[in-house]
């Protein structure tokens, strides 16, 4: 890795530390500590997709515009003053506004670094990138989280205060940190139609990125939409998982990208990527199988459990073999000076999963449990087939960007040849 790369990822780790420290916990937050109630409570968590809903669209056209770095600094700050503010509201007004802000700057985040990474890796060394980004950022929430544990306490507000005063701490840290990057040259469309217009056509008239967008609706919208909706309710309702042994699920599933991530890299790098996003369909599947016997297999409560951590376990197994090749293809699909639009409209179909998966997921998790893991094993199946469909529309290079390279190394060794 090159330094610019090296920021960028230690840019990574310290975002995703500092969301870390407060993600788990804004609803006790809001709702116990504050004394602002359940509802304030939930409409603070949709606040979060609200707010990435409506600066995505216009994200793209200014990475696009100019460049990913500037974005990205105003929105660490955008995101810094909204952490502070909000640990110092006590209304639920001020806790919405702050919300907003906060919802705001980390959407954009996501995508600006994206194209960062896009710019200072090649199409050879974009695979392993992402899975370093991905890595480090389960390994910064996952820390943050646990420091962040220890920290509250839910008897008092200063104990939430300090916590958020800590996550801004991190944001600003990154604005010096990212103010060091020295970003390659990248091209720009200065001249570029006004978002909404002719970019968004663009994107639109791409058929492969649109199915990409189909496919990675689904993929979020099966998995990570369930997390803490309605796979954690369907635990709790069907298969009596106790909150200690739902929090040892997401441990495991946190451990297994760490441990899995860089050994999975190996296997998919040379491996078609409509296959490899294929056979995490199949593997999503067993894993809503697994949780099937759970909570329906009639089975101890020893199995439930095991069966229950061992399904979140395969999901991220799954999530492992993706990090290394959606977001590279994202990158590859898009024409020359327009990853950042195409950064910011995956990133925007992610969210509309995450804010659709719990609204769906959570009621049918809770009480209808075997139409529930029945319709998320089609859903998983229905990956694998959208995956091969996507592979129809991909160019060789773009599926298997390997042979990129194999080209150009034979290409160059022709002349070699005929001096012999």
């Amino acid at each position: 890795m090159g330094a610019a790369m090296r920021r960028i990822h230690v840019g990574n780790a310290l975002s995703a530390f500092g969301l870390g420290f407060t993600v788990p916990y804004l609803y006790v937050y809001v709702a116990q500590v504050r004394g602002l109630g359940a509802m304030t409570a939930g409409l603070v968590l949709a606040v979060f997709a609200v707010a990435a809903l409506i600066v995505l669209p216009f994200a793209g056209r200014a990475i696009v515009r100019r460049g990913p770095l500037p974005v990205l600094l105003a929105a660490l700050v955008t995101a810094a003053l909204g952490a502070l503010s909000l640990g110092i509201s006590s209304s639920a007004v001020a806790v919405l506004v702050s919300a907003s802000l906060l919802g705001a700057g980390q959407a954009v985040m996501q995508p600006a670094l994206a194209t960062m990474i896009v710019d200072c890796s090649s199409a050879e060394t974009r695979s392993r990138a992402f899975a370093m980004q991905f890595f480090l950022q389960n390994l910064g929430l996952g820390v943050g989280g646990l420091i962040g544990g220890h920290l509250v306490d839910t008897t008092s507000a200063a104990s939430f205060t300090l916590l958020f005063a800590i996550e801004a701490a991190m944001f600003l840290l990154l604005v010096v940190v990212m103010t060091t990057v020295r970003m390659p040259h990248a091209p720009r469309i200065e001249d570029a139609p006004p978002a909404g217009r002719g970019s968004w056509k663009q994107l639109l008239g791409n058929r492969a990125m649109v199915q990409l967008c189909v496919l990675g609706f689904v993929l979020f919208f099966a998995c990570y939409g369930q997390f803490e909706s309605g796979l954690s309710a369907y635990g709790v309702e069907a298969a009596g998982i106790s909150t200690s042994a739902l929090g040892t699920a997401l441990a495991a599933n946190t451990l297994m990208i760490v441990v899995a991530q860089f050994a999975v890299l190996r296997f998919v790098e040379r491996r078609r990527r409509s296959r490899v996003i294929a056979a995490v369909g199949l593997i999503w599947a067993v894993a809503w199988a697994v949780a099937g016997y759970a909570g329906l297999g009639h089975g101890s409560q020893e199995m439930a459990t095991a069966a229950f951590v061992s399904t979140y376990a395969l999901f991220g197994l799954g999530e492992a073999m993706l990090s290394p090749t959606v977001a590279p293809l994202v990158a590859d699909l898009a024409p020359e000076g327009m990853a950042g639009q195409y950064n910011s409209a995956f990133a925007l179909v992610k969210q509309l999963a995450l804010a659709v998966g719990p609204a769906v997921g959570g009621p049918l998790g809770a009480s209808l449990h075997a139409p529930y893991i029945v319709a998320f094993l089609m859903f998983s199946l229905g990956i694998t087939v959208l995956a091969v469909r996507l592979g129809r529309q991909l160019t060789d290079v773009q599926d298997q960007p390997w042979l990129g390279k194999s080209r150009v190394v034979a290409r160059g060794g022709a002349p070699v040849s005929a001096e012999v």
